[in-house]
């Protein structure tokens, strides 16, 4: 079923990109389901690493990056991209709005995985326990495992129980996975931000756009 709703949304994204012919000259339809469809292809290969790493243990913070990149990043900057090409922005507009798409997605999941460990259950609506029970491999977790103490001789004898969970994400905060982390969030963040105020979007969707970007780097823990 899942599969099924997934081909019915695809075929209607491009359905989407079809009926900007009313408004939109040939070329720009062209330009925004190249966008489209090439962004597709990156969620495939984010999925893909993203279900590959789920057994492997040899993993490092280097192959973290590749795989956000391809989940969340790639279709925040395909939807910046491409509203800004249907706005009549120039090309190098154009890349300013795709590049503070993309650094928005990498901080906005760095930030998902901070709080998959050390959020507030009740205020994230979510199960912190998760992430380590089920033995995710974010950043948090490989920049722990990166230091070979406590924590990394725990994570490689199996799956953390939800017992565990308090003590060890306590051991991987002691070991610098929170503080890593943390240190990327603010840096993706900051490159978002950059960009969005080099692109200088004006009037109520400016507004707009810059109190969207407060609300998704600014959730609390």
């Amino acid at each position: 079923m899942a599969i099924n709703a997934g081909d019915a949304l695809f075929v209607m994204s491009n359905q989407a990109i079809i009926d900007l012919k009313k408004n939109h000259p040939a070329d720009v339809v062209v330009k925004a389901a190249e966008i489209l469809h090439n962004t597709c292809l990156d969620l495939t290969r984010g999925q893909f690493l993203d279900m590959s790493y789920e057994e492997r243990k040899d993993l490092g913070v280097e192959d973290y990056w590749p795989m956000i990149s391809g989940k969340t990043s790639a279709l925040l900057s395909a939807c910046c991209h491409i509203g800004a090409l249907l706005g009549g922005a120039s090309d190098e507009q154009q890349e300013i709005y795709r590049s503070f798409g993309h650094y928005l997605g990498l901080a906005f999941q760095v930030q998902d995985d901070i709080l998959g460990i050390w959020g507030d259950e009740k205020i994230i609506g979510k199960s912190v326990a998760s992430d380590l029970v089920e033995g995710k491999n974010s950043l948090p977790v490989l920049a722990g495992l990166g230091k070979k103490g406590k924590f990394a001789e725990r994570w490689s004898q199996g799956p953390i129980q939800p017992e565990e969970v308090e003590e060890f994400a306590r051991v991987l905060a002691s070991e610098g996975g929170y503080g890593f982390a943390k240190e990327a969030a603010i840096q993706m963040t900051d490159m978002a931000i950059n960009s969005l105020r080099e692109a200088d979007p004006q009037g109520e969707a400016g507004e707009a756009l810059f109190e969207l970007t407060n609300k998704l780097l600014n959730r609390e823990q």
